[in-house]
């Protein structure tokens, strides 16, 4: 076999894996049944939900677990239904058991389908916080999508979990490793012949 050719299928086999290895420290598989990052307010009508803290843990995302308190934090939800654009919302976090209010933002609608909730001080202290979002309706208007019951979620998350062991990250640096080590033995006649005796000695 062609070593050329038997490192570009070890390669494309590598990036399958680590690609695999990224998607599961994300919650598994795309759809909603395996996603954990989100609300359900409604029986099927879902919120997606991310967390960051951006200071502390740059290019890292969370969900349940927030490793950092006192670190600027980042509430990212993302409708996954065009209706509540068009629907007032409301959210808190709350400190739990004791509800003390940590963050909030009156109802207010938002056109783009994202809302970021900036907590520039992060959460005070290590423990359980509930996230609520309540959907407010607006019984005046004629669209039907505005009117209804008001439906609440809560969603809880801990705090201060430290350092988080990220393998979404760490499967992006050996991605990125093995992509340069293929493109250096692409390139590099020595890297190449040295890489191609050492093949031949094994195979001996």
């Amino acid at each position: 076999m062609n070593r050329a050719h038997f490192f570009a299928k070890g390669f494309l086999g590598g990036l399958g894996l680590l690609l695999s290895a990224a998607v599961w420290a994300h919650g598994g598989a795309a759809g909603t049944d395996t996603d954990q990052c989100k609300f359900e307010l409604e029986p099927t009508h879902w919120i997606h939900y991310t967390a960051y803290q951006p200071k502390s843990y740059p290019a890292e995302e969370f969900c349940g677990k927030l490793p950092g308190t006192n670190t600027p934090t980042q509430l990212v939800f993302d409708y996954q239904d065009m209706r509540y654009r068009k629907m007032s919302i409301e959210f808190e976090v709350t400190k739990e058991p004791e509800g003390t209010r940590v963050f909030f933002l009156p109802a207010s609608k938002h056109s783009s389908g994202t809302v970021n909730l900036d907590l520039p001080n992060g959460v005070p202290d290590a423990g359980k916080y509930l996230i609520h979002i309540t959907l407010i309706p607006e019984q005046d208007k004629m669209d039907v999508r505005t009117q209804g019951d008001r439906l609440d979620a809560h969603m809880s998350f801990t705090a201060g979990t430290g350092a988080p062991g990220s393998k979404y990250s760490n499967a992006l640096y050996l991605l990125f490793a093995f992509a340069g080590l293929f493109g250096l033995y692409l390139s590099n006649a020595t890297f190449k012949n040295k890489v191609d005796s050492l093949i031949g000695k094994n195979k001996a």
